[in-house]
């Protein structure tokens, strides 16, 4: 009858002190929610975080498999706005100058590239058809077209530019998990 409670002080433990002796065990959700699809969905970087960057974080994480996992930090607003990464890559229209969209740290691999998340909305994918399905709505895409539209005006009105990415090879965010740094929320 204090299953439960145990469960919960264990997800407890896990999370707010790493070091204790329970921490190093499986817990009773691992299994299924690392077997289950993580994504679409959110990762919250548990208070037993060890790295620095994803310390405070939430995760989008866009695809997951067996051959990894890739997401965007979604709340490391960076002091750019989206004029100078217009600038920056040389895209010019009657909009550039009055876009509202956060420029965010998407992550720590390759922050030189940009991503654009966005509202599909009476959008049409780019050409190049370099877009991933996030959710009904919510796509991203690498596409410059999507960043020149953006420009122009006639791109999506909500979105944002992601500079980086998070990302996982096999069995990492797994392994993550397991040691309690993710908490998943869907």
């Amino acid at each position: 009858t204090n299953a439960p409670v145990l469960k919960t002080a264990r997800t407890l433990l896990t999370y707010v002190a790493p070091d204790f002796p329970l921490a190093g065990r499986e817990l009773w959700w691992q299994s299924r929610i690392v077997g289950a699809s993580l994504a679409p969905g959110f990762l919250v970087a548990a208070p037993s975080m060890r790295c620095p960057f994803f310390t405070h974080t939430l995760v989008l994480l866009v695809d997951h498999g067996e051959e990894g996992s890739f997401g965007f930090v979604i709340n490391r607003i960076t002091d750019l706005d989206i004029s100078d990464v217009f600038n920056e890559v040389g895209v010019t229209g009657e909009a550039a100058e009055t876009v509202d969209a956060p420029v965010l740290l998407g992550g720590p691999v390759s922050p030189e590239s940009g991503w654009i998340l966005y509202d599909t909305e009476g959008v049409p994918q780019p050409s190049s058809g370099k877009t991933i399905a996030v959710a009904d709505r919510i796509s991203c895409s690498a596409s410059i077209e999507i960043l020149e539209r953006i420009a122009r005006g006639d791109g999506p009105e909500t979105c944002a530019m992601m500079l980086g990415y998070a990302g996982w090879g096999a069995g990492q965010l797994e392994s993550e998990m397991q040691q309690g740094s993710w908490i998943p929320v869907d």
